[in-house]
């Protein structure tokens, strides 16, 4: 039975759709139906502040799920998250809560009710909430501030003052005042138009840099966290020191009786080696007088330059026969005279 040779090519195109789908399953792993994240719910919203998918889930500031889809619903903003490992009731109430100084958001769930919640019910708009955006605000003021026309404000407020300048003391005071804010308002336009400006410019670049900012958070968070357990090894570290240094302790009084005849053997062998090496610096010392002169007794090639006048007496006289009558004295030492008196 011959087998039919695989095509290569088709072989590849099978292998490479099997690859793409185990990734595109690995990416969205949490939309898969049996493992995935959780059960979806919605919520009803009059805007949506700012929250965007992926935002964060909390019930009680844990987090339980993501934000999956935000969008229009007629004249409401419908939002649908998925939550894992989280009971949520029939009364469960929804919030957009801020996270960040920087205006990042996140869903807040508040679970309440006696009966599970209806996946297929979204939370009624009476039991959700949405935060004031502070960002949207300073822009919209800015705005407003800038189409205002100054003059013709304090020109209206400078007409009401002239018009009730004959009412009541307290009614004129008022407007006074009013005239004079009017004043103080025309003469600093431009710095105020300046400062919401400027507020404006720092609120977008802020909203610009919170990616820079949550890294940098998170990184400051990496760094607690890494001195958090640098902290705990020192501490395990100096536990471990003590309790050897308990150790040692007791084994030199367990050992007092062995140790010390060991300690004093040590002692005499240490005197020993000491004795040994002032004699061995002595031998050395006086060893260097002895090559010099050996070095001097070779220093003519082959022979030996030696003297042995030490080894014969000064002068032997035997009355019959004598030698070395002049005695041997060494070399370059003259002989004196004999001292006393003479012709």
């Amino acid at each position: 039975m011959t087998r039919t040779p695989r095509n290569p090519i088709r072989t590849g195109v099978v292998g490479l759709t099997v690859i793409a789908l185990l990734l595109l399953a690995a990416f969205h792993s949490d939309d898969l139906p049996i493992i995935g994240g959780g059960t979806t719910y919605s919520a009803e919203f009059t805007e949506a502040a700012g929250l965007v998918p992926t935002n964060e889930v909390r019930v009680a500031g844990v987090k339980v799920g993501k934000v999956t889809d935000v969008g229009l619903a007629g004249d409401r903003v419908l939002v649908t998250f998925r939550v894992k490992d989280a009971w949520l009731g029939d009364r469960s109430t929804a919030a957009i809560r801020v996270k960040t100084l920087l205006g990042q958001k996140f869903l807040a769930l508040d679970p309440r009710g006696a009966e599970p919640l209806d996946p297929g019910t979204p939370i009624p708009r009476d039991r959700t909430l949405s935060p004031y955006d502070v960002q949207e605000a300073f822009n919209g003021l800015a705005t407003t501030v800038g189409q205002l026309d100054t003059g013709q404000l304090a020109h209206s407020f400078q007409v009401l003052s002239e018009t009730f300048r004959g009412s009541a003391d307290s009614v004129r005071g008022a407007l006074d005042g009013l005239s004079a804010l009017s004043r103080t308002i025309s003469s600093r336009d431009e710095q105020l138009a300046r400062l919401l400006g400027n507020t404006r410019q720092l609120t977008e670049t802020l909203a610009d840099r919170n990616e820079q900012f949550e890294k940098l958070l998170a990184d400051g968070n990496l760094l607690l966290g890494e001195l958090r357990k640098r902290r705990d090894a020192i501490g395990a570290l100096l536990t471990g020191t003590r309790a050897l240094s308990r150790e040692l302790s007791g084994l030199v009084e367990d050992n007092t009786a062995q140790l010390r005849p060991a300690l004093e053997q040590l002692d005499r062998v240490t005197a020993l080696l000491q004795r040994n090496q002032d004699a061995l610096d002595r031998g050395l010392a006086l060893m260097g007088p002895f090559y010099r002169v050996f070095a001097n007794t070779l220093g003519n090639g082959r022979w030996f330059d030696v003297y042995i006048c030490g080894l014969l007496p000064p002068a032997v006289d035997l009355g019959v026969v004598g030698f070395t009558e002049e005695g041997c004295l060494p070399p370059g030492v003259q002989r004196t005279a004999p001292s006393g008196g003479g012709r």
